[in-house]
Formats: C-alpha cells, structure tokens, sequence
C-alpha cells in the first residue's frame, strides 16, 4: 500500500448508506502531484475531531479491537443504551461480536488538523500521479 505520510486532506465523505468512508487527499513534490484517495468499506462507526483546511495525515495506523475497546471505553459505555455501535449488554460482548465480525480498528494520526479513528472491516489506498 502506498504512503499517506504528508498527504493533505482536501476533502472526506461519509457515506451512511453505504458504510463507507472516502478521504481525498494531495501530496506535491517537485514536479509531481499524487492525488490519493483512502477507502474505508464497512464501516461502523468513526470519530473525527479538529477538522481544519490543509489538515496533514502523519499515518493511517490499524490495531485489533481490544486497542479499540481499551481507548474507547468511556465513549462506549455512554452510547451502550443507544445501540452504539451496535446493540450490545456489556463491553466483553461487543468486543467478541466486533471480533467475530472481523472488524478492524483504524487510527488516522495527524501531523496538523484532523485526526481520529474509523471501525470498519477494510480499507485501500489509491493513488494517481499527475
């Protein structure tokens, strides 16, 4: 896969219908433009914060579901009456049927801007040079 490191988010969509996550991003070097665009498939649930223009990826990080579990506590046990991410009784629960279900846990890390975490079962990167 390719290098995210440095790229600039232009824009992201959220597509609820679809479960499904698209960050356009740019990347200039001299005489070469990489237009790259990250897709999040099966998404369940994401968290963006501190959207700003010219927002700059550091790296697209992937951890298994207990790192999410473990970040994440506090969020899921506020959500748990509202069916969030999914109807569950107890976080051992969730946490198996995330398993179960094959879901991944992905940190978007930021040089400068937006930075957050997507739940989704996959993701690409695809890039093309101008």
């Amino acid at each position: 896969m390719s290098n995210v490191h440095d790229n600039e988010i232009l824009s992201y969509e959220i597509n609820l219908k679809q479960n499904k996550i698209v960050i356009h991003t740019e990347y200039i070097i001299p005489n070469k433009t990489e237009n790259t665009t990250i897709f999040f498939y099966d998404v369940l649930a994401h968290f963006f914060e501190t959207q700003l223009p010219g927002s700059i990826i550091f790296d697209i990080d992937t951890y298994d579901i207990h790192h999410f579990i473990t970040e994440n506590k506090e969020i899921l046990e506020k959500h748990k009456n509202y069916s969030w991410p999914m109807d569950y009784t107890t976080i051992d629960e969730l946490e198996g049927k995330l398993i179960q279900e094959q879901y991944k846990y992905f940190i978007i890390s930021s040089s400068y801007g937006l930075s957050g975490w997507v739940l989704a079962k996959k993701y690409e990167i695809n890039v093309i040079e101008m």
